[in-house]
């Protein structure tokens, strides 16, 4: 019986995982919006809520 060990390949195993791991950080920082890109996207957002009041607050007053 070898009891709880499971020999070479979960040390494979676990490599493999760390180097995916890694691979996924470094992808994912590479693909990450730039800063202006999000205040971009944020102050578009802001002005459809703005016109989305403006035009409930019309429509309110019909």
């Amino acid at each position: 019986m070898r009891g709880t060990t499971c020999g070479g390949s979960c040390g494979t195993f676990i490599m493999g995982a760390a180097a995916g791991m890694l691979a996924g950080a470094a992808l994912g920082a590479t693909m990450a919006p730039s800063s202006r890109q999000i205040k971009r996207a944020a102050h578009r957002a802001a002005k459809r809520v703005n016109d989305a009041v403006d035009h409930l607050a019309d429509a309110m007053d019909l």
